[in-house]
């Protein structure tokens, strides 16, 4: 039996979101001991370090949704924070553009879910989105958004990990989740941690973490793998982040164009159908049981054509063929030389939660827990952007209400 640490507050995953709950909980109860738990040798090695980096302003969500209550704060923080860090932003804003008159309805819904989420933006003419981004092709009308920016992910997080240290927060790096050992205790690379919360944020694995203490039971993980393709041309043909106008029954926005925080420009991302939750490329880090399971769950979803899965998956694989992926961004444009598209950028994969009963992907943040332990099954994208006032939420909402330190005094610790 390996030696046990005693914890307060024992968090699994230090990407975005576990850094932020740390965060979070270190300005709540400046002395608990507080610890994260990461399987990789260093953070953000996942979803968190594998995004765009695109700062949402909020407008696609719904209005009574989570994803809706913590985009539009997240924004806001993350630049303040950003910009009190020295850490570069790229102020580039962003265009949605409609590519038929048929898609103009959802074009004019996004311009409400945004004025009704307290989001800056704008219903654009033809003429007047010219005189903002002379590339951009539209029909009618598109929606400007100017709080939407860009910032190095991973920056992001090292810089929280250097506030967390510097706070006492303590991290364990190649320490993965083996097994629960009773109600409160847990063995994690060779070692034994005894708490008195656990909060999971675990990422592609909170599902199966989550089950091992009686929750996660109608949800599973899905994976979804998007890449990029970088434009190396001598010229830059673009300025501003262009995006499609989405299908709304999806929580995917459609092949885009990014402007990186150096001013790089990208197209992607895809959302292809993963055969196991870290399917990356080849056969890297590749598990049998994990795909058989996966593997079963998209051949019924296929057969059955669940949320339209069937038209999904036909449509993503064909975004392996550089050509027709190019092809695609291209229409949300006026001219770009395809031959500039050179570079696939390092895939990430989307954690995408599936309710198990229903057949049907999760749109929004989920979370499920009790007096012991919180987990974090749905975080995807815009979980970056909404990740401060997303964690003070779970603290709130599923740590304090148990907690018996949550009289404990306040500090403004310095994070």
């Amino acid at each position: 039996m390996p030696e046990s640490q005693k914890v307060d507050y024992l968090i699994i995953g230090a990407g975005i979101i576990g850094l932020a709950l740390a965060r979070s909980l270190r300005y709540q109860f400046p002395k608990a001991r507080i610890v994260l738990l990461e399987k990789e040798t260093e953070l953000a090695q996942h979803g968190s370090g594998r995004n765009s980096g695109v700062l949402h302003a909020g407008f696609y969500y719904s209005t009574h949704s989570l994803k809706a209550k913590f985009t539009a704060e997240g924004c806001r923080r993350l630049k303040a924070y950003c910009q009190e860090k020295n850490i570069p932003i790229n102020p580039c804003q962003k265009l949605v553009v409609a590519q038929t008159a048929e898609e103009l309805p959802t074009l004019f819904e996004l311009e409400k879910r945004g004025r009704a989420n307290g989001v800056e933006l704008s219903l654009l003419s033809a003429k007047e989105m010219a005189s903002l981004e002379p590339n951009a092709k539209t029909v009618d009308y598109a929606l400007h958004s100017p709080q939407t920016a860009t910032v190095d992910p991973v920056q992001v997080c090292r810089q929280l990990q250097q506030d967390l240290l510097i706070a006492g927060v303590e991290f364990a790096f190649a320490c993965p989740y083996e097994k629960k050992i009773g109600d409160t205790a847990i063995q994690a690379g060779g070692r034994r941690f005894e708490f008195d919360k656990l909060i999971n944020a675990a990422g592609l694995y909170a599902d199966k973490i989550a089950r091992d203490f009686g929750f996660s039971q109608k949800y599973s993980i899905l994976p979804f793998k998007g890449i990029y393709l970088k434009y190396t041309g001598p010229d830059r043909p673009l300025r501003t982040n262009i995006y499609p106008v989405p299908n709304l029954k999806f929580p995917f926005l459609g092949v885009h164009f990014t402007i990186t925080v150096d001013g790089a420009i990208k197209i992607g991302p895809t959302a292809i159908p993963a055969f196991w939750r870290e399917n990356y490329s080849g056969f890297s880090r590749f598990s049998a049981g994990e795909s058989w399971d996966i593997l079963r769950k998209e051949a019924e979803l296929f057969v059955k054509n669940k949320f339209h899965f069937r038209d999904l998956a036909l449509a993503e694989f064909k975004k392996y063929q550089k050509k027709h992926f190019i092809q695609l961004a291209s229409q949300l444009v006026q001219k770009i030389d395809p031959k500039g598209f050179t570079e696939w950028s390092r895939p990430g994969i989307r954690a995408q939660l599936l309710n198990l009963e229903t057949l049907e992907l999760v749109q929004d943040f989920v979370v499920e827990g009790d007096e012991k332990t919180t987990h974090v099954l749905n975080a995807v994208s815009p979980a970056f952007t909404g990740s401060l006032p997303f964690a003070d939420w779970v603290v709130k909402e599923h740590v304090e209400k148990h907690d018996s330190k949550r009289h404990a005094p306040q500090i403004q610790t310095q994070l």
